[in-house]
Formats: C-alpha cells, structure tokens, sequence
C-alpha cells in the first residue's frame, strides 16, 4: 500500500456541459474562479480549465484564460493551472496560442480516438507543435491517454526531446467508443508506463458515474485522481453536484478511506517537478 500525497485534479467546466445539464457548471470568468477556489479549498490543488463566452459556447480565447488564471493564481495561491489544449474549442494550431501564457501545466493528447459523435483528431504534425510550445513556455505537458498507442507516442516525444523530465499521463475511461471502465486494462496500462517511460506519475479519470471508481482505482493502484463537473455533474444517479467543491470532497473522503494523504500544493508540485 502506497502512502505517497494524492494530487487531486478538480476539472471545472469542460466543453460539453451546460447550465441546463446542472445549474452550477461554472462558465462566466467569475464562476469558474469561485468554482476553483472552493474547490481549492477542499483540497483540489490541480486545476485542468476549459473556458467558455458567456452564453455557454466554447472558446479558446487567450483573453478569457488570462484572466481566469489570473484569478486563481491570487485566490488559490501554489493551486497548479493547467490548460485544455483539446480539439472542442478550436482547430489546429488556434488550440496551442493561450500557451503563451505559461500555465503550469498544459494537456497533450498524443494520437487521435473515436469520441461518442466524431473522432477527436490529434495529427502527428499538430502533436508535436503543441508539444514543442509546451517545452519552449516550460509548460509540463499531461499527456492524455485514451488508448495504449499514446502511452508509447509520449515516450517517444520524451526520448526525442519534444518532452523534458518525467512524463505525467492520465489515463481516461468510460468515454462511449474509447477506452472502457476495466481494471485489468488499467492495471495493464500502468505498467506498461513504467516499463517504457520509468519514473512517471499518473492520474486516473473516469467519466460519468465511474467517476469515483476510477478514484477508487487510482488510489489503490497508486496514482492520483481526477473529478470535476466537466466529467460528471452528479453525486449519485440521483443527485446533481452541487459544485465542484462537493465532488472534490467525495475524492478527499476515498483519499481517508485508502490511507492516502491529499497533496498540499507545495507537495504536488514536488510530485510533478514543477517549480
């Protein structure tokens, strides 16, 4: 059993979800740096943004991420800022242009997949820019994995050069089309991580309601955890979150249950070799 600090990952808004699907979805630049702080406090010290115009449609606007992140980083002091670099919010290289900013960490999908609708196109070509402007903002990429081949294609960035220092890889499961909610295949994934990228850290997100069994995997298995209403909205079947605050709580009380500390921002850091 690991006792090594949980790095819990709060993922406010996402593309998808709307103020029709539940109420406290955080899209204005005020709410999402409410709905950050709260979470903060309840012991989220990761935050992965997406952010929308005020009437609920996505954007990728590099105006709109500053002043959110601006936000946090004076209420939510050492929290670690990631950007979405995800494919809903723009095309190409529109995607990578907020990296400029220099946000702690960015996401990195390294290979394309088949979505519930559509097929979420990460061209090699586009990979690698988004990485090589990671590396020259010093951004620490999350790579994000939805099947094995991209575990292979972010060791290869990171023997190539496109990615310095450890890797950091969340492993997702449960989006319809992609890859299924499935401990053997979990557990499988993990140790090919570590036979082909050792020493890397890893995060485990489940969508929908396997939300909390992804949790409950992670900590066992000794990874980190991600929740937020950009994955799920509810508590239970019944129950719509009330914020994202709630969701971080329900991980804080699994991170007691298994023995595992919730990081302090200062040890997340450590565990992500972020200054």
């Amino acid at each position: 059993m690991t006792t090594t600090p949980c790095i819990i990952t709060v993922a406010i808004t996402g593309s998808l979800p709307q103020k029709r699907d539940n109420p406290a979805v955080p899209i204005t630049v005020a709410e999402q740096i409410e709905s950050t702080h709260e979470a903060f406090e309840a012991g989220a010290t990761l935050v992965h943004l997406h952010v929308r115009n005020d009437d609920g449609t996505t954007t990728s606007s590099p105006e709109r991420f500053a002043q959110v992140m601006d936000g946090i980083r004076r209420h939510c002091p050492g929290m670690i800022v990631q950007f979405s670099t995800g494919g809903r919010s723009g095309a190409g290289r529109e995607r990578g242009a907020h990296l400029a900013l220099r946000p702690d960490m960015g996401s990195l999908a390294t290979g394309s997949v088949n979505f519930p609708t559509r097929v979420y196109d990460n061209a090699p070509d586009l990979v690698e820019w988004l990485a090589t402007e990671m590396r020259e903002h010093h951004i620490k990429p999350e790579i994000e994995a939805f099947d094995l081949s991209m575990v292979f294609q972010a060791a290869r960035l990171q023997r190539e050069g496109f990615i310095r220092g450890l890797l950091h890889v969340q492993f997702v499961m449960g989006i319809r089309n992609a890859m299924p909610v499935d401990r053997e295949v979990l557990e499988f994934y993990v140790r090919t991580l570590q036979r082909v990228a050792p020493g890397s850290t890893w995060t485990g997100a489940g969508i929908g309601r396997d939300q909390m069994t992804l949790a409950r995997w992670s900590l066992e298995l000794g990874g980190h955890c991600r929740t937020g209403m950009e994955d799920n909205v509810r508590l239970d079947k019944d129950t719509l979150a009330p914020s994202n605050a709630a969701l971080v709580r329900a991980v804080v009380q699994l991170c007691e249950e298994h023995h595992r500390p919730v990081a302090t921002p200062a040890q997340a850091r450590q565990l992500l070799g972020l200054s």
